[in-house]
């Protein structure tokens, strides 16, 4: 921009868009000063280059105060996790469902982890069933994205939220 520019003739674009013409680069620095704009190269590969005046410092304001607005209506996914017990009882089953649907609905992914404490290792086909349930409850607030694996003493599953 304005004196980092070295190369002259130029293609000269005005504030609104219209094009000025192919001018020296003095002529275009003058006619910027006159305006009080700034010269801004926004072509540099093509021969002549095209040089655009406008007012930078205005022009940066504009696009930063355009991507804030940006970041603070994007969505960031996150990952909330419910965990739940392979001989889980009903009430208690219904209460974390609910926070799952919930957790969905907002647009979150949930990891369902069934827990596994001392024999219960034994029988993961009671963790599959829980597993299961859950994917049938939750089917129209979700589809399964990871479906269940076995880690350790932990059997989880990842259900994404569908798409509205």
């Amino acid at each position: 921009m304005n004196e980092q520019i070295r190369i002259s003739p130029i293609r000269l674009i005005d504030q609104n868009g219209g094009q000025v013409g192919i001018v020296s680069l003095d002529e275009a620095r003058m006619r910027a000063g006159e305006q009080g704009l700034d010269l801004v190269e926004v072509a540099p590969d093509s021969r002549p280059p095209v040089v655009r005046m406008m007012d930078y410092g205005k022009y940066k304001y504009k696009a930063a105060r355009a991507a804030r607005e940006a970041r603070r209506k994007q969505h960031t996914v996150q990952v909330k996790e419910v965990k739940f017990r392979p001989g889980i009882e009903n009430h208690d089953y219904d209460f974390k469902l609910s926070h799952a649907r919930r957790f969905l609905e907002d647009g979150n992914k949930v990891k369902l982890t069934v827990m596994f404490r001392g024999r219960q290792v034994a029988h993961p086909e009671l963790g599959q069933q829980v597993l299961a349930r859950l994917t049938r409850d939750l089917e129209e607030q979700g589809k399964v994205e990871q479906y269940p694996n076995f880690e350790g003493r932990q059997m989880s599953t990842i259900i994404s939220p569908l798409k509205s």
